[in-house]
Parts: structure tokens; C-alpha cells; sequence
């Protein structure tokens, strides 16, 4: 059994277990978080499909923590006129495990 779901305009397929990372959410650990934007659910090859949503559905999410992403860097120059500039960035995330499909 598996679900497709919407979290911050982006989709994620996920089954029962599955831990990932979603864009940052500003909920402390052990919360418990209740996506009813749920677009398909496939439960013994027999799929449904919303029209953009299914209507009763949801997936329960279990915040695990807060991480970073991996650190990208970036240089700003002009040329011959001696400027350079060293710029990096780390994206925040939340890290998630899916606890219930409904």
C-alpha cells in the first residue's frame, strides 16, 4: 500500500514507515501531523484517484527532527575587475516518518 500526498506544493510517494524529508516545518519532535492532501492511495492493485484530492483520506506523518541539506556553494565574479565573492547555502528540512495511511 502506498499514497502519493502534497506537502509545501511539493508530491511524495509513501508508504507505512518510510521516514524522508519534507521542506521545513515549524513543529517540535514527537508531533504528530495530519496531511489530507492526499492525490492517489494503491491498496492491492486497486487505485484511487482524487480530482485534485481524495475526500476522507489522510496520512499520518511523525516529526523525527530537524536536518540540513547538503552545503552549495556559489561564486560571484567580474571579470578584470579583481571582485569575487564566495556564497553558500544550506537548506533547512524537516525529517518525517509516515505512521498511518487512511
Amino acid at each position: 500500500m502506498f499514497a502519493i500526498i502534497e506537502i509545501g506544493g511539493k508530491q511524495y510517494k509513501v508508504e507505512k514507515g518510510l521516514k524522508f524529508e519534507v521542506e521545513k516545518l515549524d513543529l517540535p519532535e514527537n508531533e504528530e501531523l495530519k496531511v489530507e492532501k492526499v492525490l492517489m492511495i494503491e491498496e492491492n492493485n486497486d487505485a484511487k484517484i482524487g480530482r485534485p484530492y481524495l475526500n476522507g483520506s489522510s496520512v499520518t506523518l511523525k516529526v523525527i527532527g530537524q536536518t540540513r541539506g547538503e552545503k552549495v556553494n556559489t561564486i560571484k565574479m567580474k571579470p578584470k575587475k579583481r571582485y569575487i565573492r564566495h556564497l553558500g547555502h544550506k537548506q533547512h528540512y524537516t525529517m518525517v516518518e509516515v505512521t498511518e495511511i487512511k
